[in-house]
């Protein structure tokens, strides 16, 4: 049984792949193996895939049909054989005692979980650093303190707790005994974390930047989703299954506005995005019927946002003033559409 099986999904990768597993063959720890998840990529990913394996038995090629990165994640971890489960996106790198770092702090600490930093790296050169938490040992209830219930209803100011899942060496038996696993193509992370870290029972945490996240302009999150509402409803559905569950409702008596209020800035945005087929004035109305939806107008009436970055504390606030006109000639100029 390897140490840590890193769980790399693929799609269309054939660009960044062996970078990417360079820099896990790279690691200072080698008790691991590498799944390559080829989420039925049309270019040469799994080419260079079975490349990578050839000649080095600790890597597997696991092909599906296209399905999305949930569901390449959840046949990875199917697979996996390891005691310690860990993330890796294709176009993104470990720096080289990643591994090692987060095993060794683990086993100083008995913890059964590790998390690092990880350094954003932007297309035009910038870089910056970025936390989970501050580095320490945390219990129970510093995990749920400082990651479950910022996940839970804290969505509404800065800083804001991301939900990057490759920040951490989890677990495989957590995982496994409480049949945790992915759904939907978007903020399917969050949904993750938060039902993990309510199982989890000790967290070591270490502020080095271990992890190296390339901003790819052309990822998901960049994109027009046709089907945005559908997945947030689902996404809701499943997040009230989890508060249910788990009891975490007391701590964030207003998580669902301020779940709802997060989930409608997000959808104004991929309404405006360039890849959406609609005029602007249907974009507009269409912006201004999701703002009269019960659940979502019951959000705007009860939070006022405060505290967000610059430019969606602007939206919010003509969200909450309902000034849809000018909101659109913003949008207008901003994303040139």
């Amino acid at each position: 049984m390897p140490g840590i099986s890193v769980i790399v999904p693929a799609y269309n990768a054939e660009k960044y792949l062996k970078n990417c597993v360079e820099s896990v063959r790279n690691q200072t720890f080698q008790d691991w193996e590498l799944l390559i998840v080829d989420d039925g990529s049309k270019d040469r990913t799994r080419e260079i895939a079975m490349e990578c394996a050839a000649g080095d038995d600790r890597v597997r090629v696991l092909r599906k049909k296209n399905g999305g990165v949930s569901s390449a994640r959840n046949l990875g971890l199917r697979e996996a054989k390891g005691e310690y489960i860990a993330f890796l996106d294709a176009d993104d790198r470990y720096e080289c005692r990643c591994l090692e770092t987060l095993w060794s702090a683990m086993e100083q600490s008995g913890a059964d979980t590790a998390a690092c930093a990880h350094l954003n790296l932007y297309a035009n050169g910038a870089k910056s650093v970025e936390l989970v938490l501050p580095a320490g040992v945390y219990d129970r209830e510093g995990i749920r303190n400082g990651i479950v219930y910022p996940l839970v209803g804290d969505r509404l100011s800065l800083p804001l707790f991301n939900g990057f899942i490759w920040r951490y060496l989890y677990s495989a038996s957590i995982i496994r005994e409480n049949k945790i696993a992915f759904e939907g193509a978007y903020l399917e992370d969050d949904l993750f974390l938060m039902e993990y870290f309510c199982n989890a029972e000790k967290l070591v945490v270490t502020e080095e930047p271990l992890y190296r996240y390339f901003l790819n302009p052309s990822s998901v999150t960049h994109r027009y989703m046709a089907d945005f509402l559908q997945v947030f409803r689902r996404f809701m559905e499943r997040k009230t299954e989890l508060v249910e569950r788990y009891g975490l409702a007391e701590a964030r008596p207003q998580w669902r506005e301020n779940s709802n209020w997060s989930g409608l800035l997000i959808a104004i945005g991929n309404e405006y995005a360039k890849g959406n087929p609609r005029t602007v004035r249907e974009r507009q109305k269409a912006v201004e019927a999701l703002c009269a939806q019960p659940e979502m107008k019951q959000a705007i009436d009860a939070i006022t946002p405060a505290g967000l970055s610059g430019n969606k504390q602007m939206v919010a606030n003509l969200v909450k003033g309902r000034h849809f006109f000018i909101l659109t000639q913003l949008y207008r100029l901003k994303n040139r559409i």
